[in-house]
């Protein structure tokens, strides 16, 4: 057997970035009138991008993300952050670079040899 060599930073760009930035998206244009072009600005991504997000045809595992509390909590202050300019973008970065190191301590994230993509996220209610 091949062993699995997808680092967990793999697995947040291509599963949890997504559903994440989908979060905040919603918050931007639900909670503080953003257009769909704006929250895509604001995010470093397309107005395309934020329409599938909203359409659920990108960032699926944000059911899986909306479930935990911190990463809600986090989103939503990224988004009323940024709605009010009181962050930049690193300042973004950074506190995704937080929640993606607890998401990793709690096991949220994980990397093995013998874990397929359908369990590389685990679902944590104790976040």
């Amino acid at each position: 057997m091949v062993p699995n060599l997808r680092v967990p930073c793999e697995l947040v760009v291509r599963y949890v970035l997504p559903a994440f930035r989908s979060l905040v998206a919603e918050e931007l244009i639900k909670n503080y009138g953003f257009s769909q072009a704006a929250a895509a600005e604001k995010l470093g991504t397309t107005q395309a991008t934020i329409s599938h997000y909203i359409h659920l045809k990108r960032g699926k595992r944000i059911r899986q993300l909306e479930s935990i509390p911190f990463v809600q909590s986090t989103a939503s202050e990224i988004a009323r952050n940024i709605a009010t300019g009181e962050f930049s973008t690193a300042d973004a970065m950074l506190m995704f670079c937080k929640l993606c190191r607890v998401l990793r301590e709690k096991g949220v994230i994980h990397n093995s040899a013998n874990v397929g993509q359908s369990r590389a996220l685990r679902r944590k209610d104790s976040l």
